[in-house]
């Protein structure tokens, strides 16, 4: 053991099993800055990500001592870590969700309802909120940011609203829901991960977002108001369709299960669907020549099946990608790599305080590096959740400030899937550089999550219900399992 320190020393090499994990960030990041130099669009996600982590485990195998079938057996195992395995089925259910939901017409409904309310001169900032309620209900800033980033285009040239400030309270908003929603990937990988409840994270998170988001507004009601008004062209919405979004945040912040609240969701959507026609055309040919009719329930079955498959294949790469980076964390593990890593961040770490701000560093440096906060959270938090026991930091605590520093990181870099998402729908009326600055809820979260750290004004939950050491569990759980008094 190092003497000033109660962790041991990495063994010997262990710095060298880090490379396969560079060889991944390395190729990853390398093939995007050299397409992005080529003004490619979307850079970034032209080289598959699983096909990177993938280029990085052969690296591995060649590099990592040990035989062939030992570091197999380690890879195959942290492909089918307990964590991993849950991780993809939540990313399976809730992209199912919002398909499903999507296609009943819920998410056409949940924005023209939001525009029904706002008034004209709000609407840079009512976008902004719109944005905040809609990725909040189906997890995904990607989905929020394309259904909502056209009517925010059309409103922004008709009305002749500051092009970037709409685009950036729109990624803003769906960054907004990407932190928080217990439906969104970057929620379910940090708290699996870290072995902590969804809704604890959420409790501690909304503390912290809330005021950042009533800034924004603030900001954006100020700067946004346009010299003429416009009345916007709102499409037709039923409550109806809105139903099962509400249901599921409601069943979501009682505290029921995550598995029954997406499935409930996946069939409540689905007899919505049924009821408005949503799955009574569009099926197959062969189908039809087969005897079946556009409008009969068994065709409407297979249209719903077919459209919860939709769901589940969208989250192909996140699978592969979770599954690959599980195995090589496994095989960097075993190989001494994250004791290396640990023991070389604690020399700049002098207690908690540090130790939680060489968190945010570590989660934005590695989001920075592979432009995926999902993946970023699933390769850096082992690492966190080591330091989070080591400097006694509530992994609840510790989950809030790596979600939040995810989240910010990615909806600012210019290369993100985001910002090139939302420049692309506005057709070249503006560029990165042009929403980043206006991205006030990303500056307000990050310096809102900064403020946390030394002043910890959203721990009145946890102190309430402190973290149980020995059991890795909070009070409330052990309790329950009978394992405290």
């Amino acid at each position: 053991m190092d003497k000033n320190s109660s962790i041991p020393l990495p063994p010997p090499g262990a710095g060298l099993s880090l490379v396969p994990f560079l060889v991944f960030i390395g190729l990853f990041l390398g093939v995007g800055v050299f397409l992005d130099s080529q003004n490619v669009p979307m850079a970034f996600y032209q080289f598959p990500a699983p096909v990177a982590v993938f280029v990085g485990v052969v690296a591995g195998f060649f590099i990592l001592k040990g035989s062939i079938n030992d570091k197999m057996v380690t890879f195959v195992k942290g492909c089918g870590e307990e964590n991993i395995i849950i991780m993809i089925i939540i990313f399976m259910l809730a992209n199912a969700f919002s398909v499903v939901a999507g296609a009943s017409g819920g998410v056409d409904s949940l924005v023209n309802m939001g525009l029904t309310f706002i008034p004209p001169q709000y609407l840079a900032a009512g976008l902004f909120i719109i944005s905040c309620i809609m990725s909040i209900c189906i997890g995904t800033s990607m989905g929020t940011i394309a259904a909502v980033g056209p009517i925010a285009v059309a409103i922004a040239n008709a009305a002749n609203l500051n092009m970037g400030l709409v685009m950036a309270g729109v990624v803003g908003g769906a960054m907004f829901g990407d932190n928080l929603s217990i439906i969104s990937d970057t929620t379910i990988a940090v708290t699996r991960s870290l072995g902590v409840e969804m809704m604890d994270k959420f409790k501690m998170n909304s503390v912290i977002a809330a005021p950042a988001a009533l800034l924004t507004i603030i900001i954006m009601v100020i700067t946004g108001v346009p010299d003429t008004l416009y009345a916007a062209d709102i499409g037709e919405w039923s409550l109806v369709l809105i139903i099962p979004y509400a249901i599921v945040l409601v069943a979501a912040i009682s505290g029921i299960n995550v598995f029954v609240v997406l499935v409930l969701g996946i069939a409540l959507s689905g007899a919505v669907g049924f009821a408005h026609g949503a799955f009574t055309s569009g099926f197959s040919e062969t189908m039809l020549n087969n005897g079946f009719v556009e409008g009969h329930f068994f065709y409407g079955i297979i249209v719903f099946g077919q459209t919860i498959q939709q769901g589940f294949v969208g989250m192909t790469n996140v699978i592969f990608t979770s599954l690959l980076i599980g195995g090589l964390a496994a095989m960097i593990r075993n190989a001494g790599g994250l004791e290396f890593l640990i023991f070389h961040i604690r020399k700049f770490i002098k207690g908690q305080r540090s130790a939680e701000l060489g968190m945010a560093a570590m989660i934005s440096a590695t989001d920075a590096a592979i432009a995926n906060n999902t993946v970023a959270l699933i390769v850096t938090c082992p690492v966190i959740k080591d330091l989070a026991y080591e400097y006694k930091i509530d992994p609840r605590r510790a989950a809030s400030i790596s979600d939040i520093w995810a989240c910010v990181i990615q909806g600012v870099i210019p290369y993100g899937a985001q910002i090139l998402l939302a420049v692309g729908l506005a057709g070249g009326a503006v560029s990165a550089m042009d929403i980043i600055p206006l991205l006030w809820y990303q500056w307000m979260l990050g310096a809102f999550s900064i403020i946390y750290v030394f002043f910890p004004f959203a721990d009145f939950y946890i102190k309430r219900n402190p973290w149980v050491w020995e059991h890795k569990m909070d009070t409330h759980n052990a309790k329950k399992a009978g394992l405290i008094a």
